[in-house]
């Protein structure tokens, strides 16, 4: 009874996350705030970029978003010292102002600042992790503060069961497994014609993890067996110069299209014969669970963290090799020419909606929201709080 009375009371959540523009976190992000706001939670969502960024997503409009504007880079250690301090202290404004029961801190650098702007506060923090730890790109500093800073979350959420020694409890860690939430697609009907056919596709920022420039290089290997066949990429990045580069070396112009970041992916998706994932690395690729939530083949990379745990090899989809152009071309080949495989995978990948659908995943989080609070509480009066159905 105790745990219901915290839900029933706990109404107010304030969300922390560095931008809100095109990326899978973020996507993760306005999928929960727009699930609580619907829910009649009182939902902040705090960002850290400039003011002038609009959402790339989508936010109900009773979400209250406030762009604090306190991102940036440091010239110096001593300057980067000073501007964390400041930007703690904007952060922790912002934090208190919003009365929540709890603050949740979205990827490494967001998570490190709410919790230093939530201490000594007795606000609960979550901080959630968007990316396998092992290969995080942060620089040394940030890591070692995520390090240090973390065991003081009251709760650490990851998206596998791999990432899950990098906070072990034995060094004053509490963490658990939070995979993201699989939305069911909207019907969409779309009179115009996105993508030639037939045609494979692939979304992701435009970045060295994503691995768009080995999946190039895997679909030049068979132009001359699949004249027909196109590749669309959705995004935008750092890399795009590199990528256009290599399309035009390999005289692929006219067949590998990069038309950028696009607001409605799923009527892309909904149009494409074939999804591909060739990540160097991953935390829990929303792209390739979305596409499969449409009901499309897809083949992945086989790295780290995320594919292996949606994915069946052979059942809902296909594994390959990491960085393996060779293989990468070889499980292209075999979907490309086999319809009726494509037909089998189809029909099984919408299955993930059983296993992370929103309704269950949102259930998960409510579970660990009420555990955190509950525990925060018996912390503070020096009781043993009630367990959660999960501890």
């Amino acid at each position: 009874m105790r745990i219901e009375r915290v839900m029933l009371q706990m109404k107010k959540v304030t969300l922390v996350i560095g931008g809100m523009g095109f990326g899978g976190a973020e996507r993760v992000m306005s999928i929960l705030a727009n699930y609580w706001a619907s829910h009649d939670w009182e939902v902040t969502l705090l960002t850290l970029i400039d003011r002038s960024k609009p959402p790339f997503y989508e936010l109900d409009p009773r979400i209250k978003l406030i762009q604090l504007g306190i991102a940036g880079s440091s010239a110096n250690s001593l300057i980067a010292l000073l501007n964390l301090w400041q930007r703690v202290k904007v952060l922790r404004s912002a934090i208190i102002a919003s009365e929540p029961d709890v603050a949740i801190g979205f990827m490494g650098t967001a998570g490190v600042l709410t919790i230093l702007a939530c201490w000594n506060s007795h606000i609960p923090v979550i901080v959630s992790k968007h990316i396998y730890p092992g290969l995080s790109q942060l620089s040394k500093v940030w890591q070692l503060l995520i390090q240090l800073t973390y065991r003081h979350a009251d709760l650490v959420t990851v998206l596998t069961q791999n990432a899950l020694p990098f906070f072990p409890a034995e060094k004053g860690y509490h963490t658990t497994v939070m995979p993201n939430p699989v939305l069911l697609p909207a019907v969409e009907i779309v009179a115009e014609q996105l993508l030639p056919t037939p045609s494979l596709i692939a979304v992701g920022r435009l970045t060295s993890s994503k691995g768009f420039d080995l999946l190039i290089l895997a679909f030049a290997k068979l132009r001359d067996k699949y004249p027909d066949w196109h590749l669309t990429i959705l995004g935008e990045g750092e890399v795009r110069s590199e990528l256009e580069a290599l399309r035009a070396q390999l005289q692929l112009d006219d067949v590998i299209h990069l038309p950028g970041q696009v607001q409605n992916v799923n009527a892309y998706l909904c149009q494409a014969d074939i999804f591909v994932m060739s990540s160097r690395f991953e935390g829990f690729p929303m792209a390739l669970c979305e596409a499969m939530a449409c009901g499309l083949p897809v083949i992945s990379s086989d790295c780290l963290s995320g594919p292996r745990d949606i994915i069946t090899d052979g059942v809902d989809g296909i594994l390959v090799e990491t960085e393996d152009v060779e293989a990468l071309a070889v499980g292209l080949d075999r979907l490309m020419s086999n319809p009726i495989e494509r037909a089998k995978l189809a029909e099984a990948a919408p299955s993930i909606l059983d296993r992370f659908g929103l309704e269950r995943v949102m259930k998960m989080w409510s579970d660990q929201i009420e555990g955190t609070i509950s525990r925060k509480r018996g912390s503070r009066s020096g009781t043993s709080p009630t367990p959660t159905a999960k501890e």
